[in-house]
């Protein structure tokens, strides 16, 4: 259950700020410095992937709910 929150709120941090977290993700995995310049459409997926993430763990949290009863 906490790894499903976990995943929750990182999906809709990263649907509400996919520019955060692209450019987070960015820093730290760009190696000596070099400047790397992202695509506009990078920030459309991210959010879609956010998007998708919560509605997994939405579902997940369901489904296991009407499974206890």
């Amino acid at each position: 259950m906490p790894i499903r929150l976990l995943l929750l709120a990182f999906g809709v941090f990263e649907f509400l700020f996919p520019r955060k977290v692209v450019d987070w993700g960015m820093k730290h995995s760009i190696q000596n410095g070099s400047d790397v310049e992202v695509k506009p459409w990078v920030y459309t997926v991210a959010r879609i992937e956010g998007l998708v993430i919560t509605l997994w763990a939405l579902r997940r949290g369901k489904k296991k709910r009407d499974a206890s009863r």
